[in-house]
C-alpha cells in the first residue's frame, strides 16, 4: 500500500488485512498519523521520497517477502466474501501467474454499478516471480507473464469523499497524462477533445446504462465527458508550448 495522509482510510482498509503474512506500507512523506495507524495494525512501513505512481509502487512490490502480492490502494476495502474467496484460493495449489478482481466504486455512500467506472478489471494479485509494471506516470498497470485468472467477488474503491475531491483529483491526473502524452508529440486533431468526451459521456451513460445509478449516475457521465475534454485541451496546449521552442 502506497500512503501519504491518508489516516482518513486506514481504519477500513487496514482492518481485514489480518489473514495477510505480511503488510506492507510505502510512506511518502505523511504529516498525520498515517504511518502509526499502520504500524498499530502490524504493517511494516517503509520511508521514502515519492518517485511517481509506477516506480515507487515498483519499489514496494520488490520489497516483499512473500511469494504473493496482493495490490491495496489506500481508499480500497477488501470486503469478507473477497476475502474468503482469496483464503480458499490458498489451500490448494494455485496453477496461475495472477489474478484479476473487479473494482466497485463507492461514490458518496452510492455503490456505481453501471457506466464507465464499472466494470474495472485489475491485476491485484499476482505471483512475484511473474510481473512487471507499466511506466507511465498515471494509471500505471501490473503487468503478467503467465496465466491471469479472474476472481468472482469485488474490491471495494472508496475513491472519492465529495465531489469537490473527484475535480481536484481529476485535475492531478490529468496533468500526470498530459506529461505521458506529450511524449508521442502526436498533434491534437480539431475537435477530437470535444468529440471524445462526447463518445465517453455516451459510452457511459447510455451503453454501458450509466444511467441506472441515477442522479450520481449522469454526474458521473457528465464529469466524465469535462475530465476527457481537459485533458485534450491541456495536452494541444502542452505540444503548440513545446512546439514554440
Amino acid at each position: 500500500m502506497l500512503v501519504k495522509n491518508e489516516e482518513k482510510n486506514l481504519y477500513k482498509s487496514l482492518s481485514p488485512l489480518e489473514p495477510f503474512a505480511e503488510i506492507l506500507v510505502y510512506d511518502s512523506g505523511s504529516t498525520d498519523k498515517s504511518s502509526m495507524i499502520c504500524e498499530n495494525f502490524g504493517a511494516k512501513v517503509i520511508h521514502g521520497p515519492w518517485l511517481g505512481f509506477s516506480k515507487t509502487r515498483k519499489k514496494l512490490f520488490e520489497s516483499a517477502s512473500q511469494p504473493w502480492i496482493f495490490w491495496l490502494d489506500a481508499d480500497e476495502v477488501i470486503p469478507p466474501a473477497l476475502l474468503a474467496e482469496i483464503s480458499t484460493l490458498f489451500q490448494e495449489e494455485i496453477n496461475v501467474a495472477a489474478f484479476n478482481i473487479n473494482r466497485m466504486i463507492i461514490m458518496l455512500g452510492q455503490p456505481i454499478r453501471h457506466g464507465n467506472w464499472f466494470p474495472d478489471w485489475n491485476v491485484r494479485l499476482f505471483h512475484s516471480k511473474h510481473w512487471s509494471i507499466s511506466s507511465n506516470n498515471v494509471h500505471e498497470k501490473v503487468l503478467i507473464n503467465g496465466t491471469i485468472y479472474s476472481l468472482k467477488n469485488i474490491l471495494e474503491h472508496h475513491s472519492f469523499s465529495s465531489k469537490k475531491d473527484y475535480f481536484r483529483r481529476i485535475s492531478i491526473y490529468e496533468k500526470l497524462w498530459v506529461s505521458d502524452k506529450c511524449k508521442t508529440r502526436r498533434r491534437v486533431l480539431p475537435f477530437e477533445g470535444f468529440l471524445r468526451a462526447c463518445w465517453r459521456f455516451f459510452r457511459g451513460y447510455i451503453l454501458r446504462r450509466g444511467f441506472l445509478d441515477g442522479k450520481m449516475g449522469a454526474w458521473i457521465a457528465y464529469g466524465n465527458f469535462f475530465e476527457v475534454y481537459n485533458k485534450y485541451l491541456l495536452l494541444d496546449k502542452s505540444i503548440k508550448k513545446t512546439s514554440q521552442f
